[in-house]
């Protein structure tokens, strides 16, 4: 199958008409009709109906798409595989605010010869395996629920970091002058985490974190993202969030927020690198050494973690 013929399907489905498809890979728009034409005669399909607002993905076309994508995927895998120095080191930090974005940062600035890739997949830990193990990205950063050995072959995790917590409140909680609190202190109070998705990695933790302590936590919405949340939690006498203790939050100094550490115990956030083991890139495994040589972090004293985190300890 031609691959560029793939790749013009693909970038084509993506932009919605073959102009735009033109453009993107800088080629005529005649050309990439003669792409698409020779891809659907190779499949004995129609991929396109042609309509006045432009290309329009057939049954068949809508079909084909994923596996088109994954035959990119894996033709650009193979192409890494011989030739592992020659791009960005491509890293998931799930999101730039986060402990893994400072962590990698701190990495980037110990080795700036290393040119890196950073992107935030809005997946779950399990999507983030499944993006390494395609290749997608080259390593992510993810609390794993299982075992390392229990990871399908040839995935492989290390621990990361150890993220505690702060409470984040705003100048009239009662809690904003605190120095610390404790875990069982926070049970009088609504900890309000709109959007938490059901299932996932978060969702878990929490859970457990909620039960050990008997905490509320509130992930009723509408999401408006981290500023509005931020802007009610200034606002209000009885809203408060967890945030970790690395994460990096931006907010007015009118706001006059206040993070405090939750300690006694502290509860953590356990975090892994993830890769393939088969994976030739050069600079993974300086990141791999590079994480392996610092310590997991958490304050000293006691600390809380879920279950399927103490297979850390």
């Amino acid at each position: 199958m031609d691959l560029e013929a793939v790749r013009t399907f693909v970038v084509a489905a993506d932009a919605g008409r073959f102009q735009d498809a033109a453009a993107a890979l800088s080629v005529t728009q005649q050309a990439v009709s003669k792409r698409i034409a020779a891809l659907e005669k190779d499949l004995g399909v129609r991929l396109f109906t042609r309509t006045a607002r432009g290309a329009r993905l057939t049954v068949d076309g809508q079909a084909f798409l994923p596996h088109a994508r994954e035959l990119l995927r894996v033709a650009a895998r193979a192409d890494a595989s011989v030739r592992p120095g020659r791009r960005a080191l491509r890293v998931d930090v799930q999101s730039r605010r986060t402990a893994p974005a400072v962590l990698l940062q701190e990495f980037h600035r110990s080795y700036r010869d290393i040119e890196l890739d950073v992107v935030t997949l809005t997946v779950d830990v399990e999507g983030a395996i499944d993006a390494v193990e395609a290749g997608t990205v080259d390593a992510t950063f993810h609390a794993v629920r299982v075992p390392a050995g229990r990871l399908p072959p040839p995935i492989r995790a290390a621990p990361a970091l150890d993220e505690p917590h702060e409470l984040l409140v705003g100048p009239r909680h009662p809690l904003a002058g605190a120095r610390s609190v404790t875990p069982a202190q926070l049970a009088a109070h609504r900890i309000w985490m709109p959007g938490m998705a059901p299932g996932s990695e978060w969702a878990q933790y929490y859970a457990e974190l909620s039960a050990a302590f008997g905490l509320t936590i509130d992930v009723d919405g509408p999401v408006f993202g981290y500023e509005a949340q931020l802007a009610e939690i200034a606002e209000s006498p009885r809203l408060a969030t967890l945030v970790g203790e690395h994460s990096r939050y931006l907010w007015p100094d009118s706001y006059d927020l206040r993070r405090i550490p939750v300690r006694d115990p502290a509860p953590i956030y356990p975090m892994s690198l993830i890769w393939r083991d088969d994976n030739p890139h050069p600079a993974l495994s300086r990141l791999r050494s590079y994480v392996g040589s610092r310590p997991a972090g958490g304050p000293a004293g006691e600390r809380w973690l879920p279950n399927w985190g103490r297979v850390r300890e």
